[in-house]
């Protein structure tokens, strides 16, 4: 966590500034429904091969521009994350996991253009763990058990807990599109976790892991109205 604190630091200095600014933009608002899919993936370290495991992603959201160019996004959404992991065809081994999330960016929103943006959005987020969902087959589960008798760590990601808080930073670029009855804005952003999904040794001596951060690719279409 105290790595993120720099970056809210910065956030908030940031956004004084963009208050600061002249009176003589005439200031918007506006609420938004948003959602797509997402790829994620984990950063484990020592590592575990991995597929793409795939999920959604959506919520509410609220955008002040303040200055011209300048403004900012503040959003609600739920998600989906996690991790499938990709054995050899000949295995027989299947296993994900799906972790459901509360997420809660901040960001700053940067754009250009009128009728047609170009937008860049970036920002901290913070994750709230609801819950977690996985699926393992009974060829795994057997190979497994039996590993375990002579190496208690094999297979650490499927037994251990998840934490129930998660950081990291986001950030996406995309075009808005003005209507005349709403915005439309179709986004590609990444998060990068700075959290660990688990407890990792820095923490604690006898855990497995080093780190275990999400890693994600999203697609977001929103839909904004104008409040002011």
């Amino acid at each position: 966590m105290k790595r993120l604190l720099p970056v809210f630091f910065l956030f908030f200095l940031f956004s004084l500034q963009v208050s600061a600014q002249n009176n003589e933009f005439e200031k918007e608002l506006y609420i938004g429904v948003g959602g797509g899919a997402l790829m994620s993936s984990i950063d484990f370290v020592p590592s575990v091969l991995q597929g793409q495991h795939f999920g959604i992603h959506g919520g509410v959201s609220a955008k002040y521009i303040s200055e011209k160019h300048l403004g900012l996004l503040l959003e609600l959404n739920y998600a989906q994350r996690g991790w499938t992991e990709d054995f050899p065809a000949e295995s027989g081994f299947a296993y994900s996991r799906t972790l459901h999330y509360l997420e809660v960016p901040f960001m700053t929103h940067v754009y250009f253009g009128r009728k047609l943006r170009f937008v860049i959005n970036a920002g901290p987020q913070l994750g709230f763990l609801l819950g977690s969902s996985a699926t393992m087959n009974d060829a795994l589960a057997s190979d497994i058990d039996a590993k375990k008798q002579e190496n208690p760590n094999v297979g650490m990601q499927y037994s251990s807990k998840p934490r129930n808080f998660d950081y990291g930073i986001v950030g996406g670029i995309g075009m808005e599109l003005n209507t005349g009855v709403g915005n439309i804005e179709l986004e590609g952003r990444y998060y990068f976790g700075l959290g660990d999904v688990f407890e990792n040794r820095k923490s604690k001596d006898d855990f497995y892991f080093n780190r275990s951060a999400h890693r994600i690719i999203e697609a977001k279409l929103s839909y904004f109205f104008k409040v002011k």
